[in-house]
């Protein structure tokens, strides 16, 4: 224990006289405290939660109130705080059976010289055991992590030889085959087949590289231009969308400023109206919505399309890495991934629903970040 440490002492003693003593035993020891006395239910409990002791010494007897319902209190409400039983009126069966319920330690009245000793003993032990819980918390969380990033290695594995070496395999057979290759016009229909494998290959590559600066790049936290990163976001799909079939509507709400990272928040729009103008239904006249609303600890984001939809039996599928639901998916299947993981990384939730045939609406929640985030 740092011994310029202030301990704050509660005291639950209906005898002034037994608290004048004990007090002057702490300080005969050079301790350094400050105390606060009750002697009631109600006072116990509130001392408890706003006096916030260091450590409690109680009396076993109190009109109303005894040691025992002090100590279930006590672990209740501030389980890491010990409990020391301070009284002359218990048998030593009565003080055992306490110290097995969880008390600290026991000292008798009659014989105070070991009061110091033993706060200094239950607070450094209560420590230690805070310590401890927290190294198990920490190494569990580790664990957790290790985890999940063996198993994107694992997936990761399966797109090197699948999205990425299948692409380069096709280039590789189409050039072969224009080996000697005379007709311009099989030229022609040789080289948009390996454009459209190369396409594939910078698309995976692309998402890769999204996922990537996301997991390990820190925060920066600026003010966010919503009407900025959705037209930065449209502009670069406009490949997509190039006879603009697809209506863009956007409703903004932001009167209190808003403070997140710029760059991420341009990655989960990049990939969600990605998804919103690839799978809209060219039977009908597509739109895609987009309503935003800040404010003071939150933007409310909501993104929905009246596109084709999403079947069931691959909802449950659709966050997975490298998981692609239909043949029209162009990259390596990272999108909806790599936006699950940069809302979580910016401390936010994000839900989709979707009917299938009809729509798909995508509802996500980000919080304020501070500068210092």
């Amino acid at each position: 224990m740092d011994d310029k440490k202030e301990l704050k002492i509660l005291l639950l003693e209906d005898n002034l006289d037994d608290v004048s003593i004990i007090e002057h035993v702490l300080r005969k020891e050079n301790l350094h405290f400050t105390s606060q006395c009750v002697d009631t239910r109600e006072e116990f409990n509130d001392a408890i939660r706003m006096y916030r002791p260091d450590v409690v010494l109680s009396d076993h007897g109190l009109p109303g109130f005894n040691s025992r319902e002090a100590l279930k209190i006590c672990l209740a409400e501030a389980r890491h705080v010990p409990f020391i039983l301070v009284t002359g009126t218990v048998s030593e069966e009565y003080a055992v059976s306490c110290l097995h319920d969880g008390a600290d330690d026991y000292i008798l009245k009659s014989n105070l010289s070991r009061l110091p000793t033993a706060i200094v003993n239950a607070v450094k032990k209560r420590k230690i055991e805070r310590l401890k819980r927290k190294a198990r918390l920490e190494l569990k969380r580790q664990n957790i992590e290790l985890l999940k990033v063996n198993k994107e290695l694992d997936s990761f594995v399966y797109s090197v030889s699948h999205n990425l070496r299948g692409p380069l395999a096709s280039v590789m057979g189409l050039l072969s085959l224009t080996t000697d290759q005379k007709d311009y016009k099989i030229l022609d229909s040789l080289h948009g087949m390996m454009a459209t494998s190369i396409s594939k290959l910078d698309e995976t590559i692309s998402e890769i590289l999204e996922y990537y600066k996301n997991a390990r790049n820190d925060i920066h936290v600026d003010e966010i231009d919503w009407s900025a990163i959705i037209q930065s976001s449209l502009d670069k799909l406009d490949y997509l969308d190039k006879d603009n079939r697809v209506r863009k509507n956007i409703y903004i709400k932001s009167d209190i400023p808003f403070y997140s990272d710029a760059t991420r928040i341009y990655t989960i729009f990049s990939n969600l109206l990605s998804n919103a103008i690839t799978y809209s239904d060219c039977n009908k006249k597509s739109f895609v919505t987009i309503k935003i609303n800040t404010t003071e600890e939150n933007a409310f984001v909501s993104i929905q399309d009246n596109g084709i939809g999403i079947r069931d039996d691959i909802m449950p599928k659709i966050f997975n890495m490298f998981y692609r639901g239909t043949e029209l998916s162009r990259g390596a299947g990272l999108g909806l991934y790599t936006v699950k993981e940069t809302i979580a990384k910016l401390k936010g939730e994000i839900e989709i629903t979707s009917a299938y045939g009809r729509e798909t609406t995508v509802n996500f929640k980000l919080p304020q970040l501070s500068v210092n985030s």
